[in-house]
């Protein structure tokens, strides 16, 4: 075999880090043995893996096609090398959209380190564009996201149903109302998510499609930042029920009923489908259907603590 998995472990390096001098650092290594690397493996098969742009390489689309197939073939030689030291899990990069991280990702790796104490385990929360971004990228190894996205390159499979949910704060004139038609949702000041966010999507998609018109007052990207808001007084939301479940006992935040909408959309697990998901990844899912398998959708959920 010509290439070896050092190569292939530099040049994922610098394509993490667009700089041979970081990913050197990050490897332990000089940066002249790294460079050498990463032009043996570009000579061995005559074919440029990076653009050269200044001090900053760029992957080209040869490099593009070849950064899954090195991170899937670095992450099977880690659990190779840690089973043989004895260890059964790889350091674990999970994303998270912003409902899920704040909601749910924390209590599963609560229960991913309880279970294993010496794991290596990072969490991003961003919104759905990023995370699905950073998933295809091999910048994370698992992506938990709201909504769907549409990417050949990405596997998505269904976990828990969730609905969205229109609310408003305790004295605003909706809260008194049984039902709210689209005139009046119309003619309210929204607080809404940003673009990108898988909220928003199914927000533009479901609710704003159908209202002759509407406001946008605010556009916040996080989902507390939106219901401090709507407590205000400045407009209504429309965000996860998963989210507002602890405003509503409060009552500091009331629903407002709209059955003319369907709001609901599932919560997925997103993979680089030319990635194998290594032992880590595996038993973070399996920990995620194990808290949830008898839940059919998020209204059904304990209640988590917000302090």
């Amino acid at each position: 075999m010509r290439l070896t998995l050092r190569q292939l472990q530099v040049f994922a390096a610098i394509a993490r880090h667009e700089n041979v001098s970081r990913a050197a650092d990050a490897l332990a290594m000089s940066q002249s043995a790294a460079s050498s690397a990463l032009v043996e493996l570009e000579r061995q098969f005559e074919r440029p893996l990076f653009d050269r742009i200044g001090k900053s390489l760029r992957l080209n689309a040869t490099g593009h096609g070849l950064r899954p197939m090195a991170e899937s073939l670095l992450t099977k030689a880690a659990r190779i090398e840690h089973y043989l030291d004895g260890n059964s899990l790889e350091p674990l990069s999970v994303g998270a959209t912003l409902t899920i991280g704040n909601y749910l990702a924390t209590l599963i790796m609560g229960d991913y380190l309880r279970e294993s104490p010496a794991a290596q385990l990072r969490l991003h929360v961003a919104n759905t564009r990023e995370i699905v971004q950073q998933v295809l990228s091999c910048e994370l190894d698992l992506g938990l996201i709201e909504g769907e996205a549409h990417d050949p390159n990405l596997l998505l499979t269904p976990w828990l149903n969730d609905q969205l949910v229109v609310f408003c704060a305790p004295d605003h004139p909706l809260a008194r109302h049984d039902a709210v038609d689209n005139a009046q949702l119309a003619e309210q000041a929204w607080i809404v998510r940003e673009s990108g966010s898988g909220t928003r999507d199914l927000i533009d998609r479901m609710l704003f499609s159908q209202l002759p018109h509407y406001q946008i007052r605010l556009t916040l990207e996080h989902t507390e930042a939106i219901k401090r808001a709507v407590e205000s007084g400045l407009g209504i939301g429309c965000l996860s029920r998963l989210a507002l479940r602890e405003a509503f006992r409060r009552g500091s935040l009331v629903e407002i009923p709209t059955p003319q909408f369907t709001l609901s959309r599932h919560f997925y697990f997103a993979q680089h489908r030319q990635r194998t998901l290594g032992q880590g990844a595996q038993r973070f899912i399996a920990l995620c259907h194990a808290r949830w398998d008898q839940q059919e959708d998020t209204t059904a959920l304990p209640l988590p603590f917000i302090p």
